[in-house]
Order: structure tokens, then sequence, then C-alpha cells
């Protein structure tokens, strides 16, 4: 038996043995089917390279390349040295099956040139060397691989020296002068066949004089920047692995098993490949440890990048060689991103964290993208990888006061941007004077509620947080302010948690300035949520508590407004006299002070109470005056809230035509600006009317659009939810 067919018969009972058939092998290792069964029948010889990966998938390291038959003598194009300097591949690569074929397709074609890029620990260099010992075999000059980082000073002379005696150019041939050097390594490069690998390039102007024009040259170059500047290159950008190939390549490198347990180990490490070596490499060094003492000390964001170091690699270190290629302007931006709490920002409240004109923080911003070193989720917002943020916040944020500016503008900016929304959500709410830094940027444009909805759905956690964030560090008006503001979007999302955080630091801000209006109002505004969610002994207490506090200022506008919102919680305790007095007392008060929306609200919790009291036909005119009112306002929520109580009114009438017709504009109303809970509401009330006129099955499809569109609505808050036969 000739070494030839030794080679391809243990290739073949290798493959065998771990049940791999020629098909999966073939995409494995990216080799033809047709060819890898001439390997193992004797009819093509193997190379060196598919050796390499034969073995490594298989997993019997050292067992094929002996078998590789002796190297026939070929016909070199040129009569030198055929390079091959290629760094080894790892036998625990995972994943990046697309990206690979992205390669190998951008370097299939005449002079080729492919860009991988990546944030620092993507996984860049493992990808491009692994894929150039896929491709080697098919050069007949080799390959040259040049790590670029040794020459960070970006002149390509050096690298042109050290190119040009990897070639074979002796170092007394080698021109002094760089023009001299760059037409040499051209000239050498004429006629030949060669991959060309340009590891942790600078800059596209780095790499352009190394670009050979030689046709059958190919070039693969990675880079923590995009490179975008080199227009003729296919671009291949590496995001974090896929979860089930971050499992497979923690699991590959430790021989765990893969569990929950792993699978929170590697989103901790974010799911970059370098993280994910580094905590394997730590666990492999402490047998003492199972996977949860690694998850547990992973589980700590502060300490985390600490933990992501074994010794030899750091991910702070390969972080840290990004923010190197950073001006000072860019590394300031970069830091300054993370006082903001959120997920992501857009260029407004970037500008505002940086004190820069828009245009050049988006310029700066463009930057910090080109690097890698933030996201772009959304063509006008930022985001951070966690492990950035962490990098950023602990080793380029260092100026604290700085920092403090940055957040003080941060937060006027939020309250400013949410109030300027709140406006357009709820036009005739009152609002107290509130006085912004000219120097803030303008907010977003919102044209209407509808666009005002949008901006709250998109902003609110980062909001939320910045809510929190500002009780926290002392910013204590910014806290109440934005909870203020965010009132209305919760009421209409029926957002309730976050609701009740926000007012609850508010509160706490609010005393801690002394500011009795602000505590008063956060406080009435608390028992709205309460009261909103059903939970009517707190909302009572909050509203006794704003009530005094209101008093105490002699603020009748917020007494009335107290008194008010306690009416419509003793209306939903039952209490329905005593709400109608102090409802009729606050409207009163509001039509007075010529506060139309308010009395127009509070008439239609008077309505509410009057059908309750069984004085429905009353209520039903009361509901109908109010809708007048919020036309005239063009308060279209309110009225689908009112053309409600009119239906709900008319249906305890007894005239069930007019709660119909009043049900399904509210439904139409309701749909049209965004409320599901009012939509449902009135979808419950129209299958009430069916239901009352013996149309079980059209009762049944109404009730059951209500329940798709908004479930379990509260039967304590919603009167068609109690009418509702079961």
């Amino acid at each position: 038996m000739n070494e030839r067919a030794t080679f391809g018969a243990e290739l073949r009972r290798r493959r065998r043995a771990a049940g791999i058939s020629l098909t999966e092998l073939a995409a494995r290792t990216h080799y033809s089917k047709g060819y890898l069964s001439k390997v193992e029948t004797g009819l093509a010889a193997p190379k060196p390279a598919l050796a390499s990966l034969c073995e490594a998938e298989l997993g019997v390291d050292g067992v094929l390349t002996p078998l590789l038959p002796a190297e026939p003598p070929r016909r070199r194009t040129r009569p030198d040295v055929r390079p091959s300097g290629l760094p080894p591949a790892t036998s625990s690569f995972t994943g990046r099956t697309t990206e690979l074929r992205a390669i190998r397709a951008a370097l299939e074609t005449d002079g080729g040139v492919c860009v991988v890029s990546g944030m620092g620990g993507v996984g860049k260099t493992a990808l491009a060397v692994r894929c150039a010992h896929r491709l080697e075999s098919g050069f007949a000059d080799g390959c040259l691989f040049i790590d670029l980082r040794g020459h960070e000073s970006g002149e390509p002379t050096t690298v042109h020296d050290r190119l040009l005696r990897l070639l074979g150019v002796p170092a007394d041939r080698v021109p002094a002068d760089p023009d001299d050097r760059a037409a040499l390594y051209r000239s050498r490069l004429r006629g030949r066949s060669l991959l060309l690998v340009l590891d942790n390039a600078i800059n596209a102007a780095q790499v352009r004089p190394l670009l050979p024009a030689e046709p059958k040259c190919r070039v693969l170059i990675t880079s923590r920047s995009r490179l975008s500047a080199l227009d003729d290159a296919e671009h291949v950008s590496l995001d974090m692995l896929p979860l089930a190939a971050a499992v497979d390549l923690f699991t590959t490198v430790t021989g765990v098993p893969g569990s929950a347990a792993v699978t929170r180990v590697v989103q901790r490490c974010g799911r970059l490949p370098l993280a994910i070596r580094i905590a394997a490499a730590r666990f492999r060094a402490h047998p003492a440890w199972d996977v949860a003492e690694l998850e547990r000390r992973l589980d700590d964001e502060s300490a985390r990048l600490g933990e992501l170091d074994d010794g030899e690699r750091t991910l702070a270190a390969a972080f840290q060689l990004s923010v190197r290629q950073l001006s000072a302007a860019e590394a300031r931006l970069f830091g300054l991103l993370t006082v903001h709490p959120g997920t992501d920002v857009d260029i407004q409240t970037a500008s505002a964290l940086s004190a820069l004109s828009l245009r050049e923080t988006d310029r700066l911003l463009d930057r910090l993208h080109e690097a890698h070193l933030i996201t772009q989720p959304e063509p006008d917002r930022y985001g951070f990888h966690d492990l950035l943020h962490a990098f950023a916040a602990e080793f380029v944020l260092t100026d604290a006061e700085d920092e403090m500016k940055a957040f003080s503008r941060l937060a006027a900016f939020a309250v400013r941007s949410a109030a300027h929304a709140d406006k357009e959500l709820t036009p005739h709410r009152f609002v107290p004077e509130i006085t912004f830094d000219p120097g803030l940027p303008e907010p977003a444009r919102l044209d209407d509620s509808e666009m005002a909805m949008s901006w709250f759905r998109t902003e609110w956690p980062g909001l939320v947080a910045l809510c929190r964030k500002a009780g926290e560090r002392g910013e204590h008006e910014r806290c109440w302010q934005l909870a203020f503001f965010l009132r209305d979007f919760f009421f209409v999302a029926k957002l309730w948690d976050p609701w009740l955080e926000t007012h609850r630091w508010a509160r706490a801000s609010a005393e801690a300035i002394g500011d009795t209006w602000a505590l008063a109002t956060t406080t009435a505004n608390l028992g709205v949520a309460f009261v909103d969610r059903g939970d009517l002994d707190e909302a009572s207490e909050c509203y006794g508590e704003a009530l005094a506090l209101f008093r105490r200022i002699g603020d009748g506008h917020g007494e009335s407004t107290a008194l008010a919102h306690s009416g419509w919680a003793d209306h939903y305790r039952g209490k329905h006299h005593d709400a109608l007095r102090d409802l009729r007392q606050a409207r009163a008060f509001y039509l007075r002070d010529g506060n139309r929306r308010n009395a127009a609200i509070t008439g239609r919790g008077i309505a509410l109470a009057l059908t309750a009291l069984e004085r429905s036909a009353e209520a039903a005119e009361m509901a109908i005056e109010t809708l007048s009112v919020f036309d005239e306002l063009r308060l279209d929520l309110d009225a689908a809230m009112a053309l409600n109580c009119a239906g709900w009114a008319w249906y305890h009438a007894g005239r069930h035509d007019l709660a119909a017709s009043a049900y399904r504009a509210a439904a139409d109303r309701a749909e049209a600006c965004g409320s599901s809970y009012e939509t449902a509401r009135a979808y419950l009330g129209l299958g009430n009317v069916a239901a009352a006129e013996g149309s079980a099955a059209l009762a049944a499809d109404l009730w059951g659009r209500a329940d798709e569109i908004h479930p379990d609505l509260d039967r304590v808050m919603v009167g068609e939810a109690r009418a509702r036969l079961p």
C-alpha cells in the first residue's frame, strides 16, 4: 500500500469513527466533497493544509500529517524562496461559517482584497489565520503574514523592508529610499500567486502602499477599524459569537459539558471569543472551581474586567489598543458616553454630554463607530458592548469634574426633551416653570402626539435609569422633574412599575431639597399610579398626604387636583356619593379657574359616579359634554375615554343602540391614538351589548378581540370587565 492510499484510508477510517459524513467534513473544511472523496480513494494528492484541518476537525492531532506523500517537484513562477509564515491555527475555533464563506468569495476574484474588522477580542486574527490556512495551498508562491501592530507609526517603509526580506531580498539589496522600496516590493510580486495577510492594520493609509498590483495576489486584512476608505475591498464585520457557538467554544476549551451555568458564563463574557478563552483558561487553572464559581466571579459588573485576566492575556489590554488610536476628543466622548445609564443614546443626547455641537458630536461618534468601539443599532442611535462600556467607565472616564458637569447637562437635556414630548402628548396640562441652560441642544422634533408617544416608547427605559441616577447623584430637581414629565406617558402605556419607581425616587428628591410643591405634586401623581393599578388604599393615602401639603402652601389648584383624585379613588372603592361630592367641588374650582381640560376630566369622573348611582341618562349627558371639550382641545385619548364612559352609561340605561355607537367610536379613537387599554375596554363594552341582545357568538368574538388587544383588564377599574359574562 503506497503513502497516498495510506493517508486516504486513514482519513476515511477516522472520519467514519467520528460519525462524520463526507458532506459534513467538506462543509467543515471548505474543501469540495468530490475532492475529499478522491483523496480518500487515492485519486488526488492531499495537501498539508488539508491534513491540518482534518486533524483539527476529527480531534486526531499529528495522526494524518506523517502520512502525507512527498511533495513532488513543481515549476516555480520565480526561482526564489516560497514563503509560508502563517501562525498555527487554533484547534478550538468555532462558528463563523458565514464569515469564512464571505472571505473566501472575496478572495476568489483577481486582486481580491478583504478587510475583516471588529472590536478588540472578537476573533479577527483567529478567523483570518484559519481562512488563510485553508486557502494557502491555492497560491503557488505561498503566504506572507505580517502583524502590523509592530509598525504603529503607520509608515509603510519598515513594513516594505520586512516584506522584501521575507520575499528573499538580501538585506544589503533593500533600498534605503521609501519609494524605491515600494517599487522593488511591487516588482518582486509581479507574476506571483501569493496570499498576503496583514494583521492589526491601523488605518487605510498604512495598508494602501502594501497592496500588490499583481492580480494573482490576494490580500486579507484585519483591523479594529472598518477601513472604509479602502473602496475596492470587500468588508466583513465581525460581531459577537452566536450563543451556541460561544457555548461550544467554552466547552471545547475546558472539556466541561454545556449547561445553563455555562450559557450564563459566556453571556457575562459578552460572547466575545477572547473573553471566553480567558475565562476558560482561568477555569482550567483552578481545579477546585466549578462553573458556578466562575459564574459567581463574573457576576459583578464592576469587577468583571479584573476577572478576565489569565496572567498573560487581559481583555482590558485588548481594548486599550483600540483607545490608543483615538484622538483626545474621541477618547473624551467615548468615556462620557458611559455617564448615561441607559443602553443607547441619540446624537442630541451625546451632544449634551459632550457640550459640543451636533455636527462635531456626529463626527466623533462616526469615528468611534469606525473603530468598533460603539455600536449603531439604528441610524441615529449609538450603544455599547457591555464589556466595552465597563472598560470605558473604568479606564477612559478619568476626569471627575468633566463627568459631573456632563451628567448635569445630560439630566437637564433629558428633562427638556421629556417636557417637549409631554407637551405634544398632553398639550393643556399644567406645567411648572423650568429653566434650562441656553447651551443645551434642541430636543428632537416632534410634530404630534403620535411622534411623542413613539419618542417616549424608545426613550423611557433610559429616562427611568437617568431619573434614578439623578437622585443618587444629588441632581434632585432633575429627578422629580423627569418623573413629572414621564407620568402621562406611563398612564397611556400602563407602565405601572416604572411609574411607581420614578415617583418614589422623585418624592425622596423633593424631600431632600425641601420643595413642598414638588413633593405634593409627586405624591399626588404617585397616587394616580396606585389607583390606575387598582391599589386603592395606597392611592387614598397618597391623596391625603398631597391634599395636606397643598393646603399648607395655599395652592388651590393642587388642592382641587388632589380632591378630584381622591374622588376617583372613592368611586372605585364604591363610595359613590363621597366621590360625587369631591369631584363636583374640584370641577367647580377648575371652571372658575378657566381650566377646561381638568374640568372635563373631572366631569368624566362625575359621569362614572352618576352611572354607579343609577343616574345613567344624566351620566351619559355629562360624558357627551366632556367629549365636546376634548374634541375642541384635540385630546384624542381623553375623547376615547369619554366615549367609553358614555357607552357605559347608555349600556346601564338599556339604550344598547347608543351604547354600541359610543363604543365603536371609542374603539376607533383609541386605536388611532395607540391606546390598547381603551381599545380593549371598548371591545369589552361591545361584547356586553351583544350579550345583552342575545348574540352569544358575537359577544364571545368581541370579548376575544379585547383579550388579544389588552388582556386581564382590572374588574375594579373597568366596569365593562365586571359586566362581562363568565
